[in-house]
């Protein structure tokens, strides 16, 4: 019997999982680096141990042998790998049970077998599932495109398309570099479905699939949402992917929860692509629509119990969830850090657990206060909506996205937004390329001209209101109030588009006369030109109903409406019906920055530099990759600007740098 049990993980997941224990009895354990000392998951859990190994996952979360010096300083007798990459560790399952502890996940034999993802795949095909032809010699391939994949990887790490011979061995070599890993090739199939059948299986031969999820929102191979039951299977269709998966899981003797993951065309065949041995992100759906806490079958077939059902549970109603992320799809997915100065989601029903009735469940890792990092995976929480039919779970769910103050930190949610309301996917149109097919998703979800406007004009009613509220002497008065006719109201920020200046008038009354909004060249922010409203003034009739520092009604046109403002420092985040939108007001007269020298390549993100391909003295061509930046799980490159000598790099693999910091110094030629 489990008595008390260690998470190897952090965020989210643990929390989850420690979410079921509270309600079993089981007593919890917490491991964190100096970087989350003061993370949710750790003040959650019953216990909590230090890692030694600073801030950085490879030298703390990642570390087995630390993670077991704290489960027996602790004295855990159990230890739950959460759903990283100790998960799909041999090794590290393995330990744990020579140390005499409760390994909950799969057999570390099995996870041996899944650890190469081409023995893995002619074991599932000779028990009779479809799968991929497979070559294990890039050489050898001659019909494109092919798509490369590391043989041990996970996440989509590595991955790449290669559509003709000419690039093969150069994609080849990146991904051998990338994940230090041998690769295989494998058929790209364009416009498929990325299909999974979540599966849990006992110690006494039982296996019972769970229906199926639709994972084909994806970006750089990686869901970011997730939906159960597919629009896409039908009943007939769905029994043939659970007997496929029931065959897979019995062919590596699997045991434990863990998910059969299939590619679907539009013709109904479909081939196995892996098995992946851990409780996955999307498990909320799955527990919407059946009622079972995944978490909690877990941790009873890890003690030898036997599974309650006797088989695949019924599909009540549909789920959909979103991965809400640290990072900004409009510039190359670009992760982002920071401190998460408000998330706050309207109506969630609950939190870590099935709901007992349809409703909004929200899975954070991250609370007010949270400070994102590098480190780590982007994902900030995940946000599930459960109703009686598809269209109205994506219905809620975009409406409470729309409706979430996120606030610090640049986030995924505007994407989000729009995908759930686009036509193809309220169809259920939906593959691998949906993102690529539909660049419109990208657009901000406050994109009219009227509705930005409002919010600069809300954001400089409310500071106004505020410095009012704060003044030591006649603060009564209404904001923006003279006894003479005088000039407008204004104020500079930095807009989603650039800087705006809004500028407005108030009578003797306090009630607002006139307003505009409009574009300021950056160059003319220190000359004297502003704040003399612009001839031409096109903005509809407004009235302030209300305004303070923190809310303002604006009468629009005879359409009434509220939003909210919420300043941190020189920023105010704006949320209003139609979403959110970030300002920073500016300085009417800036001090002068330093001018960066000529050539200077900066750091777009924090993070570490993971390979550098250029020395000091080397020339270089348009394009070329010099170094590379891993953030949040992901490399990113950074590539010369323009043909010319690298100057300067000041640089090393390794080396953690800042947004802004140095990389390197380009002579054009």
């Amino acid at each position: 019997m489990i008595r008390r049990l260690l998470v190897a993980d952090r965020g989210e997941i643990a929390r989850r999982v420690f979410a079921t224990c509270r309600l079993v009895g089981i007593e919890t354990v917490a491991v964190y680096s100096d970087a989350d000392a003061d993370a949710p998951h750790v003040t959650e859990a019953d216990y909590a141990v230090r890692l030694s190994g600073g801030s950085a996952p490879a030298n703390t979360y990642l570390r087995g042998d630390l993670i077991l010096a704290a489960a027996k300083r602790a004295g855990a007798n159990a230890i739950h790998p959460g759903n990283g990459p100790l998960s799909e560790d041999p090794e590290f399952a393995a330990e744990v049970a020579a140390a005499g502890m409760i390994w909950v996940g799969a057999p570390a034999k099995t996870l041996g077998t899944l650890h190469s993802k081409v023995h893995t795949k002619a074991i599932v095909a000779e028990a009779g599932v479809p799968v991929l032809a497979t070559a294990t010699d890039p050489t050898e391939v001659t019909l494109f495109p092919v798509l490369i994949k590391p043989a041990g990887g996970s996440g989509g790490q590595g991955m790449r398309v290669v559509r003709d011979p000419v690039t093969l061995a150069e994609a080849v070599a990146s991904t051998r570099q990338e994940t230090g890993d041998d690769v295989f090739c494998e058929p790209y199939l364009e416009n498929v479905r990325h299909i999974e059948v979540p599966i849990i299986a006992d110690t006494h031969g039982a296996v019972v699939p769970f229906g199926e999820r639709e994972c084909s929102v994806q970006r750089r191979y990686q869901k970011i949402i997730e939906e159960t039951p597919s629009p896409a299977v039908d009943p007939a269709l769905r029994e043939q992917l659970c007997r496929a998966a029931i065959l897979a899981v019995r062919a590596v003797g699997y045991v434990g929860v863990g998910a059969v993951e299939f590619l679907l065309d539009d013709h109904g065949d479909f081939w196995f692509i892996e098995l992946t041995p851990s409780l996955q992100v999307e498990h909320a759906v799955t527990e919407c629509v059946s009622g079972y806490d995944l978490v909690r079958l877990q941790l009873l077939v890890s003690e030898g119990g036997t599974l309650p059902m006797p088989g695949p549970p019924p599909i009540r109603g549909h789920a959909i969830e979103v991965r809400i992320c640290a990072e900004d799809p409009a510039y190359a997915w670009l992760p982002a850090s920071g401190t998460l100065h408000r998330f706050k989601v309207p109506d969630v029903a609950g939190s870590f657990r099935p709901l007992p009735q349809p409703g909004l469940r929200l899975d954070s890792g991250v609370v007010d206060g949270s400070v994102v990092g590098a480190h780590h995976d982007s994902m900030l929480a995940k946000l599930v909506a459960w109703a009686p039919t598809r269209q109205e779970a994506a219905r809620m769910l975009a409406s409470a996205l729309t409706r979430t103050e996120l606030h610090g930190v640049v986030a995924n949610r505007d994407l989000l937004v729009r995908v759930l309301r686009h036509g193809a996917f309220r169809a259920g149109d939906v593959d691998t390329g949906f993102l690529d097919r539909h660049p419109e998703v990208f657009a901000p979800l406050l994109s009219s001209v009227d509705a930005v406007r409002i919010s600069c004009l809300a954001a400089a009613l409310a500071g106004a209101a505020a410095r009012r509220a704060s003044a030591p002497v006649l603060r009564s008065l209404p904001s923006g109030w003279r006894n003479v006719p005088s000039g407008s109201q204004t104020a500079v920020y930095d807009g989603p588009a650039g800087p705006v200046e809004v500028g407005y008038r108030m009578n003797r009354h306090g009630e607002l006369s006139g307003w505009w909004v409009r574009a300021v060249d950056p160059e003319e922010l220190d000359l004297a030109g502003l704040g003399q409203a612009p001839t031409l003034d096109d903005h509809p009739p407004t009235v302030v109903v209300h305004a303070d520092g923190s809310r303002v009604d604006l009468d629009v046109n005879g359409i009434r409406l509220t939003l909210k403002v919420h300043r941190v420092g020189e920023v105010s985040y704006v949320d209003s019906p139609e979403g959110s939108v970030a300002l920073r007001e500016l300085s009417r007269f800036p001090l002068p920055a330093p001018e960066a020298a000529e050539g200077s390549l900066i750091a777009p993100l924090p993070g570490a530099v993971r390979r550098v391909l250029v020395v000091p003295g080397q020339r270089v061509r348009a394009g070329e990759l010099l170094l590379t930046l891993e953030a949040m799980k992901l490399e990113h490159p950074v590539h010369a600007p323009s043909a010319g000598v690298v100057a300067s790099l000041p640089v090393h693999p390794g080396a953690e740098v800042d947004t802004g910091e140095l990389l390197a110094v380009l002579d054009p030629e």
